[in-house]
């Protein structure tokens, strides 16, 4: 006796054999989507910080960066007539530096020398010490230094961080823009627009060697008159000790406070 498959057998086989492939084409499908979202998860957030990280930019993006304190005009370090060094503010935010002191360590050519708790030696080629005043100071375009010596006392002369904008240091003579102090280079210390500081915050710190810096900034706008900033720091660093072990009496604290403003006339 001889069995053969009806012609609506053979259909319904087909069907559920279609089915069966249009259901393994979806599973196939949403496999690729969740493959391309996990590597997706995974790559992205490293290419962005591979991107942030200035040592994987090219030669042209960093000969690119603007800076003012060259010709007192912005212009790019491609067309600077002089070696200068940008520390930015996410270089900033990535030191881990609680100082100006300790920043400036980053900058190649740039003589820093920590003398105690809060006095420091800074200059640019040679000739460092404590009264050093060859080399000039400056934030947002204003000298700093002190009368008595022409130097910079730098355990009285400190910006809260989170207001830094950018640090552009020059090394070599910049007389001839800027006048005296400036023989063996120059420091501009370049603050946040009031206007990109809008509201308040506070930051606080702890740790063994000392408390600080506390800091709070707060900045707002005048109606006809423009943006401002005022921010209260403080800070207390303990003493550094000897080489005998016992305490040298160097601990350094400070309390300063600050304003900018900003407005179009």
């Amino acid at each position: 006796m001889e069995v053969h498959d009806s012609p609506c057998c053979l259909s319904q086989s087909r069907s559920e054999f279609r089915s069966l492939m249009s259901t393994w084409r979806v599973h196939r499908s949403v496999q690729k989507v969740a493959v391309i979202a996990l590597l997706a998860i995974l790559v992205f957030p490293a290419l962005a910080q591979q991107a942030a990280d200035l040592t994987q930019r090219s030669l042209e993006d960093l000969m690119n960066i603007k800076v003012t304190s060259v010709s007192k005009k912005e212009q790019k370090t491609s067309e600077a007539a002089a070696a200068v060094f940008v520390i930015s503010r996410e270089d900033i935010r990535r030191s881990g530096a609680l100082n100006i002191p300790d920043l400036l360590r980053m900058v190649p050519g740039l003589d820093v020398a920590q003398i105690d708790a809060g006095r420091w030696a800074i200059t640019a080629r040679g000739f460092n010490g404590q009264y050093s005043d060859d080399l000039l100071v400056l934030i947002d375009g204003r000298t700093v230094y002190t009368p008595i010596f022409a130097g910079v006392f730098w355990d009285s002369q400190n910006v809260a961080l989170d207001t830094i904008e950018r640090i552009e240091v020059i090394r070599g003579p910049g007389a001839a823009v800027w006048g005296s102090n400036a023989v063996n280079g120059v420091i501009n210390i370049i603050t946040r627009k009031a206007d990109d500081t809008q509201g308040g915050y506070a930051v606080a710190g702890l740790g063994d060697i000392g408390t600080g810096p506390e800091t709070v900034v707060y900045g707002g706008k005048v109606r006809g008159l423009g943006a401002y900033r005022v921010n209260a720091e403080g800070f207390h660093y303990n003493s550094l000790p000897t080489f005998g072990g016992i305490d040298g009496q160097d601990d350094w604290r400070l309390v300063h406070g600050g304003f900018r403003t900003d407005s179009t006339l």
